[in-house]
């Protein structure tokens, strides 16, 4: 069976990320027997001022998009809808605020050593995009990572120390430096980037065949 290993460069605040990561969990059983793949969760913040004031999310979008309120609620609703259709919970969508997510990463780096970053990262967008919680509040970060099956008084020993600063900083550093300026990002084997949340079939398509040519090469 064809190797694979994907850096998925998201954020937690980031809708497509979710959706791209549901999509690509679905491409990989249609390729089920012909390619495997193991995923590493890569940081990247859409607002990565630690300062910011949260706000509601639709005025913070229309400001940001040139595009009215009503617009933008729109929007919302037909990513609402494509969520649903792959068994994300985004019920949360229009009442969330705007966020800061380092901590967040943080929680995300110390939860490989467990390999529940992907648990995390799941237990995380239902929070901010199911529940509209605020995924900077230290109370929210300790009840996804216990729903993530991970210990929740290790992770708050991991929030009240700088632990994994530095590596999330790195990681955004470097993913920057490549160009990387929207989410998600597939990374693939280090080598093809594959941008946005592609449909299932797409990306299954896009991924054997990357996996023909590492084979051939």
């Amino acid at each position: 069976m064809r190797q694979l290993h994907i850096d998925l460069v998201s954020d937690i605040a980031c809708p497509w990320c979710a959706i791209g990561y549901a999509r690509l969990l679905e491409a990989l059983q249609q390729l089920q027997g012909k390619v495997q793949v193991t995923l590493t969760w890569r940081a990247f913040e859409l607002n990565p001022d630690p300062a910011l004031q949260p706000e509601p999310i639709l005025p913070a979008l229309a400001r940001k998009y040139g595009r009215s309120e009503a617009e933008m609620e729109q929007s919302q609703l037909q990513l609402m809808d494509i969520a649903k259709g792959l068994g994300l919970n985004f019920s949360g969508m229009q009442r969330r605020y705007t966020t800061n997510t380092f901590n967040a990463h943080r929680l995300v780096k110390w939860a490989a050593a467990f390999d529940k970053q992907s648990a995390l990262k799941l237990a995380l967008f239902d929070a901010y995009f199911g529940q509209a919680e605020d995924v900077n509040n230290p109370a929210v970060l300790l009840n996804a990572v216990q729903v993530a099956g991970l210990n929740p008084a290790q992770a708050q020993q991991v929030l009240d120390s700088e632990a994994y600063a530095d590596d999330v900083r790195a990681e955004e550093a470097k993913y920057q430096e490549a160009g990387i300026q929207s989410v998600p990002a597939f990374i693939i084997n280090q080598q093809y980037l594959i941008s946005g949340a592609r449909e299932p079939e797409v990306l299954a398509q896009v991924l054997e065949q990357i996996a023909a040519e590492i084979t051939e090469s």
